[in-house]
């Protein structure tokens, strides 16, 4: 039972859900789209249907009571219109830390680009974030992900330029108090 693994979230437009292998097909076509991909990871596409059931797995995975990566749908119709994701982010090769940070990030087919669906979604993973006492969410993007700044902005995070601290590479990093 996929409710099991964690939560569902709700906001006006949207249901943020446990990902499930129906929804391989929707994962396949937006991660083989180049400009998804293109901030993610490696950055290559990632065209079969095993990858995309791989990338499902590990989503369902990543649930905990507070972590996951959830699927986000439109409410009214049910259309998978992306992934948002709570979890552990990796630190670079060489950074100690104190406590583990939680990332916040996102992940949108391109027919959601533009109706401000990421930072919706995003928004409910604030709320739930914050009801489980957590106190402070990273978020890491691309030096050129313009539009990825734009969603860390409308969460009213704070932009604190670039760091190597995550991913072993250089990102723009974001933080929010709760």
């Amino acid at each position: 039972m996929t409710e099991d693994l964690g939560p569902t979230l709700l906001t006006a437009r949207l249901r943020l859900r446990v990902p499930n292998e129906t929804d391989t097909v929707f994962a396949q076509s937006m991660y083989s789209v180049p400009q998804v991909v293109r901030y993610i990871g490696s950055g290559e596409p990632e065209r079969s249907r095993q990858q995309a059931a791989a990338r499902i797995e590990r989503y369902r995975e990543r649930f905990g009571s507070l972590t996951g990566v959830w699927l986000v749908e439109d409410r009214a119709n049910r259309t998978p219109l992306g992934f948002v994701l709570l979890k552990p982010i990796p630190f670079s090769s060489g950074v100690e830390a104190e406590q583990e940070d939680i990332e916040i990030g996102w992940h949108l087919h391109p027919d959601a680009w533009g109706n401000s669906f990421a930072a919706e979604a995003a928004g409910a993973l604030v709320t739930h974030a914050e009801s489980q006492g957590l106190r402070r969410l990273v978020a890491v993007t691309h030096p050129d992900n313009g539009a990825s700044k734009a969603v860390a902005l409308k969460l009213d995070m704070t932009a604190r330029g670039l760091t190597p601290r995550y991913y072993n590479t250089t990102c723009e990093l974001f933080t929010l108090d709760l």
